[in-house]
């Protein structure tokens, strides 16, 4: 093998560099020296090496049973990338495509297990004796999966994997608490924005545990029987108030493969064949035969994906049905996977597109190509179609970049692009991602009862957004009759028309960036009467008729009679129209005259009335008979002399009045006569009875009414009391007293008016602040005037408001009380331990709580106690935010009891104590300098940088600390040094070399003493080399002599560089950098030139300011060498003048422009001499002649009919002439002709 060369190493350096970009190094790898040989692993290897790009394939067995192999090679370098299905190790053969002697050997490295590790070897020739070398390896990993730092919240996360069809997987994914305030919130993501939470299932599980002890939440997400469609990008975020942290990784599946080659069928099932899968069986195609068979030694072994590789693409189908391949398109795309394809080196492209790209939503995208001829003009298309410049798509092009603008892109942009020139194509994809779309208002929680509408409503921050709907663990679509969906810009709805208790659960709704809940709660309906049946008086023959009304429309029901279910004929109807339920009675006759009940079908709920068959008697024998009052005590009277009436009823008072004759009726309401037979209040009249109305009844019309009647023969007086019945006025003075983390105590005062009737309780109803839909606490009546509502979201603003209810009605509704948030205390401090204690103080130390919840942590109380007391004293006036506590002022030797109360806006949690008391007392302890691991070497700076040295220490009480430099104290003008209870710094603004030297802190207590030393060197730029100078001369070469500088700048001389240069372009070129000795061979001089040399020193600074010159130069001779410089005969091109091209007859239309054309060559260059009609062409103007390289043309401006005619051309030169001619024709215009 050849020595390699300067070239080689400069141009392997480079290749190197430019083949590592994003990877970087794997730290902590051993080396393992022992070699083996490739036949020891039992792995299936082919090899070849005849080509100078070689390659070494390991199949999969080896990679599951056998530990890592990797190459070890004496060229220039290789790299390793691990894969499940195929390892190719590839290296690099030299220039002449060679390769070395020797046998090929293996080094085995167990620690690397990582997918994507990069193993490089690179080789060190030996200069002075050939065929030696040595290599070293280094290790590489992608930045992407960089494991060895991790930052963020994630301690661990979930890593790429490859799986199997048909096998579980599990992703972890672990989170420190200790600095988060409250619990992290963890989502698994697929591609952009799918959130698997939703999917949760038996094919997908999810689990959270958490340590107490380490703070470390860890999540899980399992696979159960992954299938080809999960495979693709999954994103793990966590959140945590206002922290974010998220991780990418990739899952990709390969089709089941069985251990043994013969089952390789089994991985070509068909996949969709359901119940008819079964096995593969091909014994149909075999002739049946009775003959017992020889039995045939076993075949060999075959990979049918190597004969498959290495065969054409027409013989596919033949070699799947030799091996009993069935499924032809599962092994096309595996093969497809199998093959590499070379890149293709493109003739018009220096630089193609990326593979993707990815933009927001509504931003700007730029597609940018390089091309190799900065004048080609190139095409853009847009899956398949070419992109028209617009003020959306932009093409530029400068120089050999051509760029593609997309202005303000849509999801309409997220498409295939290709960039064309000519035959030559290059392509990507561009994926517009959109923003995640968050929900603005969120749902309600409903409490309805059945059959009545809901409507959940929710509010999204993009227009046309896409919600998804679900009940429970069940999505929800619009096959679901009973379900309808509505959207109206960003409001979105889902509509029950009529809800039933299946309805009763949790409702969610998702976007791709956030997602609501609403409970809904349906109670059984409560039948509400509106009106009552009231009783009738009823003449004969005439019609009675009795009327209620209840809240459900759809409610039906049956009238009886005394017990007796009524039946419809023609005299007694029964209808039902909307809430109204009506009994009429045609001709009533004495035995319809009884009690009257409606009975509504499903509740246990009952109307009633009576009929009063007024009986009218005739008397024929003339007498006077003394008025009288026959008042009916039944009906609406609750006593014999008061009647009640619910407000806005009709009261209608028939009384019924005899005697002879007939008595005059007077009303009166209390002093007030009432004589109006209209209006809302009147008195109607007729024979033998006197009617009192009062329509739509008001409370002022409540108090004591009589009748008098009198005649002739008497007199007759009752007095009635008619009393006015409403709803209540509404609950006052409505608020929260107190609340929990799911729950709020609300208290309220009685109303001032009960509406005449006992209040009999209340109900509530709460909405979330912002919301216009309120929600039913409680159907049944709550009697007291304290109320606990639960099940309520911790960290929502709520407001209550209270109904009274009494026997008429339900009230308006009170004033909302002032918006409220259940919030809960936090949990008690954690780990609450003593850190320090003096004579008079104590200092305490403890995390925060493990629950702090919605209500946030506002900070912590700190109360101290004498042991044996019970009062506590609080040691804070204001609360603390630290997490730590100096308790001052304390007795000495006294033992003290502590605790920690954390504090927010719902109250103390409980507290944290300590476990025994603590005795107030100094504890003696050693001082102890803790120098750290970077000082107790050498510590460098250089000159101009700025030492900052801190030194923890420990001691109680607090230790005595000062700086000795060399033994002697060190200058406060020149080092600054500040001391505190727990560590000393000393500081130099700018070092200077004087600042060097050893620098001892002494730390004292009292008698005791701790020492700590640090070596200080401050480095500068070394000084020149001296005395450069110029051995020997001989050939080609010069040898150079120099001595080291006198300045080492304060640290050893690393090496030098040399520079030459020529007298003549008097240019320095470096010769050698990093020269470690003070001589050299200056080699490759050129002959005749004279050259000079310089030097520059190398320390740890870098080079030297000034370099040195030599001071002699060194000229190169030329030995005996004469240049003679060949015969050369120049070559005659004289030649007479010859058309190569003649002129061509023409036909034109007169009026527009025409020109005739020739090619002539000739040399010297002839003269050129255009002639019509064997008359030389002047300087007409009509006439415009040019001579390009050889190629004659006359241009004839807008020709008539008088320019046609011969037209020749004649070109002269010394040795000779040729002309050639045509004939031009000029026609009329068409419109002419016609016109002639």
């Amino acid at each position: 093998m050849p020595e390699p060369t300067q070239e080689d190493i400069s141009s392997h350096t480079s290749d190197i560099s430019s083949q590592l970009e994003g990877f970087r190094p794997v730290p902590l790898i051993r080396h393992w020296s022992t070699p083996c040989n490739l036949s020891d692993t039992g792995a299936a290897v082919s090899h070849t090496s005849r080509t100078p790009d070689t390659a070494l394939n390991i199949e999969d067995d080896m990679w599951e049973n056998q530990p890592r192999y990797f190459h070890h090679v004496t060229e220039k370098l290789f790299f390793r990338a691990v894969s499940k299905s195929n390892v190719q190790l590839a290296r690099r053969a030299d220039a002449a495509g060679r390769c070395p002697p020797g046998k090929l050997q293996w080094k085995m490295d167990p620690q690397l297990r990582r997918p994507g590790i990069i193993q490089v070897n690179r080789l060190r020739w030996c200069l002075q004796k050939r065929h030696e070398f040595s290599t070293d390896s280094c290790f590489y990993e992608p930045e992407p999966y960089e494991k060895t730092e991790i930052t963020g919240m994630f301690l661990e996360k979930p890593e790429s994997v490859v799986v199997i069809a048909g096998k579980d997987i599990t992703f972890t994914a672990k989170v420190d608490s200790t600095h988060l305030p409250r619990k992290p919130v963890m989502k698994w993501l697929k591609g952009k924005w799918l959130d698997l939470g939703s999917k949760a299932g038996k094919h997908l599980q999810f689990k959270e545990t958490y340590d107490r002890n380490t703070k470390i939440y860890t999540y899980e997400m399992k696979m159960i029987k992954v299938v080809p469609g999960d495979a693709g990008g999954y994103r793990c975020e966590v959140t945590s108030k206002d922290k974010c942290d998220s991780s990418t990784f990739e899952i990709s599946v390969e089709a089941a493969e069985q251990e043994a080659e013969t089952d390789i069928l089994s991985a070509f099932k068909r996949a969709d064949a359901g119940e008819d899968e079964g096995e593969l069986d091909f014994s149909a195609l075999l002739k049946a035969t009775k003959k017992k068979k020889k039995e045939q030694p076993p075949e060999p072994e075959v990979d049918v994906w190597e004969i498959l590789k290495a065969a054409k693409p027409c013989d596919y189908e033949k070699i799947a049905f030799q091996y009993g391949i069935t499924d032809l398109r599962g092994m096309l795309k595996r093969l497809k996977k199998m093959k590499t394809v070379e890149p293709k080196v493109s003739d018009a492209f220096l630089k193609r597109l990326e593979s993707a790209y990815s933009v927001d939503k509504g931003k700007k995208i730029v597609l940018r190509v390089e091309v190799v001829d900065p004048s080609v003009e190139v095409k853009w298309l847009k899956n398949g179609q070419e992109i028209k410049p617009s003020a959306k798509y932009l093409m530029e092009a400068d120089g050999n970049i051509r760029t593609l603008t997309i202005n303000k892109t849509n999801l309409a942009d997220d498409a295939a692009y290709e960039c064309v020139i000519g035959t030559e194509k290059c392509f990507t994809e561009v994926f517009v991602k959109e923003p995640p779309v968050t929900i603005t208002k969120l749902l309600d929680d409903y409490h309805v009862a059945v059959g009545e509408r809901v409507e959940f409503e929710v509010d999204v921050s993009e227009e046309g957004a896409h919600v998804k709907w679900m009940f429970e663990e069940k999505e929800l679509t619009r096959d679901d009759k009973q379900y309808r969906f509505k959207k109206d810009g960003k409001r979105h709805w889902l509509i029950i028309q009529e809800a039933t208790l299946e309805d009763m659960g949790m409702y969610y709704v998702y976007t791709n960036g956030g997602q609501s809940k609403g409970e809904l709660i349906v109670a059984e309906k409560e039948l509400e009467v509106l009106q009552s049946l009231a009783d009738l008086t009823v003449k004969s023959a005439e019609q009675a008729m009795f009327k209620c009304e209840v809240s459900d429309e759809k409610v039906t029901g049956k009238w009886f009679k005394d017990g007796v279910e009524v039946q419809p004929s023609e005299r007694i109807k029964m209808t039902h129209a909307g809430r109204f339920h009506r009994l009429i009675i045609d001709e009533v006759k004495p035995e319809d005259a009884g009690d009257y009940t409606f009975v509504p079908d499903g509740f246990a709920l009952s109307l009633s009335a009576k009929l009063n068959f007024l009986e009218i008697k005739i008397d024929y024998v003339p007498r006077q008979e003394p008025p009288k009052i026959h008042l009916d005590t039944t009906g609406s009277m609750v006593s014999q002399n008061t009647i009640i009436v619910v407000a806005g009823n009709k009261l209608r008072l028939d009384v019924e009045i005899t005697g002879e004759p007939a008595p005059t009726v007077t009303w009166m309401k209390g002093d007030t006569p009432i004589t109006e037979a209209e209006g809302r209040v009147r008195v109607e009249s007729r024979k033998d009875l006197s009617c009192f109305v009062i329509e739509g009844a008001e409370r002022h019309d409540e108090g004591n009414y009589t009748i008098t009647v009198t005649n002739p023969a008497g007199e007759d007086k009752a007095n009635l009391h008619i009393k006015i019945v409403d709803v209540p006025d509404p609950p006052e003075n409505v608020k929260c007293t107190s609340v929990g983390e799911d729950c709020a105590t609300i208290i309220w005062e009685p109303p001032k008016f009960d509406g005449g009737a006992p209040v009999k309780g209340y109900l509530m109803e709460r909405k979330k602040k912002g919301s216009s839909r309120w929600t039913k606490l409680n159907f049944e009546v709550f009697e007291g005037t304290t109320y606990e509502a639960k099940r309520m979201i911790e960290g929502i603003l709520y407001e209550m408001r209270v109904f009274a209810v009494n026997g008429v009605g339900i009230s308006a509704p009170s004033l909302n009380s002032k918006p409220f948030m259940p919030i809960a205390p936090t949990s008690e401090p954690t780990k609450l331990v003593v850190a320090d204690v003096s004579d008079t103080t104590c200092t305490l130390k403890w995390l925060a709580p493990e629950k702090v919840g919605a209500g946030g942590l506002d900070g912590y109380i700190v109360e101290y106690c004498k042991e044996g007391e019970t009062e506590w004293h609080a040691a804070n006036t204001d609360l603390i935010e630290k997490q730590n506590f100096v308790v001052r002022n304390l007795p000495t030797g006294e033992k003290m009891n502590f605790r920690v109360f954390a504090v927010n806006i719902a109250g103390r949690s409980p507290p944290a104590s300590l476990a025994q008391p603590v005795t107030v007392r100094e504890i003696m302890e050693y001082p102890k300098i803790r120098l750290p691991r970077q000082l107790r070497t050498r510590y460098i700076r250089r000159v101009g940088e700025t030492v900052n040295l801190v030194i923890p220490f420990q001691g109680k009480p607090r230790p005595v600390a000062h700086w000795l430099k060399d033994g002697e104290p060190v200058d406060p003008k020149k080092v600054s040094v500040r001391n505190s209870n727990v560590d000393s710094i000393l500081f130099i603004r700018s070092a200077e070399r004087e600042h060097s030297g050893k620098y001892t802190l002494v730390l004292q207590i009292e008698n005791m003493e701790d020492r700590a030393t640090i070596d200080i060197r401050v480095v500068d730029l070394p000084g020149p080399p001296s005395e450069v100078k110029v051995t020997d001369v001989w050939g080609f070469n010069a040898a150079l002599e120099w001595k080291p500088p006198k300045d080492d700048g304060n640290t050893e001389i690393t090496g030098y560089t040399i520079q030459k240069a020529d007298q003549k372009t008097k240019e320095w070129f470096t010769v050698y950098e990093h020269n470690r000795r003070t001589h050299c061979t200056v080699s490759d001089l050129i002959m005749g030139n004279e050259y000079m040399f310089r030097v520059y020193s190398e320390n740890l600074v870098g080079l030297s300011t000034d370099p040195s010159f030599s001071k002699n130069t060194a000229f190169i001779a030329k030995v005996g060498l004469e240049y003679k410089p060949p015969d050369y005969k120049e070559k005659d091109m004289s030649c007479s003048p010859k058309f190569t091209a003649p002129l061509v007859d023409r036909s034109v239309v007169a009026g527009y422009s025409t020109a005739i054309s020739c090619a002539v060559r000739g040399y010297p260059k002839p003269k050129i001499i255009w002639m019509k009609n064997k008359m030389i062409i002047g300087d007409d103007p009509k006439y415009l002649m040019q001579n390009n390289q050889g190629v004659l043309t006359l241009n004839i401006r807008k020709p008539s009919s008088f320019d046609g005619g011969k037209y020749t051309c004649k070109a002269v030169n010394d040795l000779g002439e040729d002309e050639v001619e045509c004939k031009l024709e000029v026609r009329r215009k068409e419109r002419e002709r016609r016109g002639g």
